[in-house]
């Protein structure tokens, strides 16, 4: 019976934003301790890291390689049960394929590499080895997205005729990857964050949410990319229409250029009997619109009826008091280290304690290649 879940971390150090995430996330549900890593490409950052963890030295690790090769060699009631991997994009594939081919079970940050050919080499690199992979598309982690998702999927609102996603952030209204912000940098960079800019940061996040509450994926999209900031290296602005396999229609729009916009993702999914509407930024509703009826509000915590069990298994505390970022995080890392206890186990996997696999990460690189070739070509229909 595992206790504790070991887990270490590659990327996250001082000054990241998502490696502390990360870490809070992990914890929150007392499942998971971090026992290694391998923090940054610095090695002073890196140990300062792991000493503010209360990691041992000899654990925390100047290179990456270096911290696989080792905890790979540890007895198995000692290494890590699963790496987390944090870095900038050019880091995801190369860590994560060493940590599956190692043994160990990866969780890795949007989006999954730089290319198709890497995404299908890391899903056929799963597949061989067996090891359970989870690509942290938090926003799937929250109580009224699982109800959204549980209501389209049982024909609540009849066939999905119409999405429309959008994800406005307004930090990088200006060139501030020239002044130090460590953030803005690598993801302006083509060489750190790979063929697209906003639309990596962001429009994979709207793209994944879409796909993963209508419960149909899109088959081909027209998009237009752009840099509004003067100097910009990659995208920061774009428009995407969608067409899904089951003939509906759709829009995305991502903007890191909206100015006064803070985080800012919102989907509305029209069907045949009725809509739902959610917005990031008011997570704990899910407002639903019906064509002979009031306006009704679902809130997360109220009555297990009727928000749904979904909803229910992903809420950890009473109506009124809001759950987030933190928490939509810990519910992925949570229904992972289930899973990974099931396997040990020899038990079967509960499917309400879902997560993003290797596969969204498949389809989310399929999405870039596809996004940046029809903006190329004057928007010319690409297949994903």
């Amino acid at each position: 019976m595992i206790k504790k879940l070991r887990m270490g971390m590659i990327g996250g150090g001082e000054g990241s934003l998502i490696g502390p995430v990360h870490r809070m996330a992990a914890r929150l549900d007392g499942m998971t301790v971090l026992v290694c890593g391998a923090f940054s490409s610095d090695p002073a950052i890196s140990a300062a890291t792991g000493a503010a963890e209360g990691l041992d030295s000899s654990r925390t690790y100047d290179t990456w390689q270096d911290m696989v090769v080792h905890e790979a060699s540890l007895p198995e009631d000692i290494r890590p049960h699963f790496m987390s991997i944090v870095t900038p994009n050019h880091l995801h594939y190369a860590p994560a394929k060493m940590a599956l081919e190692a043994g160990f079970h990866v969780v890795c940050d949007k989006p999954l590499c730089m290319s198709v050919a890497e995404a299908l080499d890391l899903q056929e690199t799963v597949e061989r080895t067996g090891r359970l992979f989870c690509l942290t598309h938090n926003y799937t982690g929250y109580p009224m997205v699982k109800r959204a998702r549980e209501m389209v999927m049982g024909g609540e609102i009849g066939a999905v005729r119409k999405i429309a996603v959008e994800y406005f952030q307004g930090w990088l209204s200006s060139l501030v990857e020239t002044t130090g912000n460590r953030q803005a940098e690598w993801r302006s960079d083509p060489r750190k964050a790979g063929i697209a800019g906003a639309m990596a940061d962001i429009g994979t996040h709207a793209f994944n949410l879409a796909e993963y509450i209508s419960g149909v994926e899109v088959t081909e999209l027209s998009a237009d990319l752009g840099s509004v900031v003067p100097g910009r290296l990659l995208d920061d602005d774009g428009s995407v229409l969608l067409h899904f396999e089951n003939g509906a229609r759709g829009t995305l729009l991502a903007s890191q250029v909206a100015i006064g916009e803070e985080n800012n993702l919102s989907l509305r999914i029209y069907g045949e009997k009725g809509s739902i509407t959610w917005r990031q930024m008011e997570p704990n509703s899910l407002t639903v619109l019906w064509p002979d009826r009031p306006v009704q509000v679902y809130r997360t915590g109220t009555a297990f009826a009727a928000t749904g069990v979904a909803a229910h298994m992903h809420t950890r505390i009473p109506a009124g008091h809001p759950e987030g970022f933190i928490e939509a995080f810990a519910n992925l890392y949570r229904n992972f280290s289930l899973h990974i206890i099931a396997l040990s186990e020899g038990n079967e996997r509960d499917p309400l304690a879902d997560y993003p696999g290797i596969r969204d990460g498949v389809r989310g690189m399929k999405f870039l290649e596809a996004v940046v070739a029809s903006s190329r070509d004057n928007s010319s229909k690409r297949a994903v």
